[in-house]
């Protein structure tokens, strides 16, 4: 079964369970256990940060329950807590897996870009003062397109393991008072989106060139830069998308209730079915 999860992820050390702490994971399968009486173990298709949020997050399970599916949405809402909420669900084949058989995934950054900050945004937007080059960081960001490997913009990233991303794109543009960097790819490395829009921003502050984006990836830097891991907090799971999706479902038959129940479907991208 693969449910369709949104959240705010103020409160939590992450999606992911962690000895000791409040996580996205850990509240999910609690409330699974008090709706299906099942200790079940969810798996997520992307490990947010702590603070980080979600508009489309799925997540798969195998439960023994003979609960019909619509009836998982509004259970499960009923013993999460109000910062996180199932909006679909969908009847899955037992070998689906939300994260190997995902193709895409899509995440935005919010910037609050004025003189001050804004106490109502201050859990969903990074606050930054003084002007910020639109342009500049539009034009820096294009180089990330394409297959790279990342590495050099996720120090820590584990020596054995593959870098290597393919990005489709990485979108930078205003709405008034608000800059928003969009990111679609097969993949990121920890912290890579933190730390890319980190470097972003200095860019559109002057403070480097265009190029040193492409400079820093092909290591070409002459002198050593360094530049923070932006908040958590500004960033967001907008979507995972599916190719196969209709093919991971399972047939006709069985119940899709669901379908109809949270309706919108967000988080799954249906237009790239194959």
């Amino acid at each position: 079964m693969a449910l369709v999860v949104e959240y705010d992820g103020t409160g939590y050390a992450g999606f992911q369970l962690q000895d000791g702490q409040s996580t996205i994971q850990g509240e999910i399968e609690i409330a699974l256990k008090r709706f299906t009486g099942e200790s079940i173990r969810i798996r997520g298709a992307s490990r947010t940060d702590a603070g980080a949020h979600a508009q489309g997050q799925v997540v798969d399970f195998l439960t023994s329950s003979r609960h019909h599916t619509d009836l998982f949405p509004r259970a499960l809402n009923h013993y999460l807590p109000d910062d996180i909420q199932v909006q679909a669900v969908h009847h899955m084949a037992g070998d689906f897996h939300s994260r190997k058989h995902a193709s895409a995934r899509t995440y935005r950054y919010n910037v609050l870009n004025r003189p001050w900050p804004s106490p109502l945004a201050r859990n969903r937007w990074f606050w930054v003062r003084g002007d910020l080059n639109v342009e500049r960081m539009a034009s820096a960001a294009q180089t990330l397109v394409g297959k790279h490997d990342f590495r050099p913009l996720a120090p820590g990233y584990p020596a054995g393991r593959s870098a290597d991303r393919r990005v489709t794109r990485w979108d930078v543009w205003r709405e008034d008072e608000a800059v928003i960097f969009e990111c679609e790819a097969n993949g990121f490395l920890k912290h890579q989106i933190r730390r890319t829009n980190g470097l972003l921003l200095a860019v559109g502050k002057g403070r480097w060139p265009v190029s040193v984006v492409a400079d820093v990836l092909t290591g070409k830097c002459e002198e050593e830069i360094g530049w923070p891991s932006i908040p958590a907090r500004g960033l967001c799971l907008m979507k995972v998308t599916y190719p196969d999706f209709l093919s991971m479902k399972l047939p006709p038959e069985f119940p899709e209730e669901s379908l109809d129940d949270g309706g919108s479907g967000r988080g799954v991208n249906r237009n790239e079915e194959n």
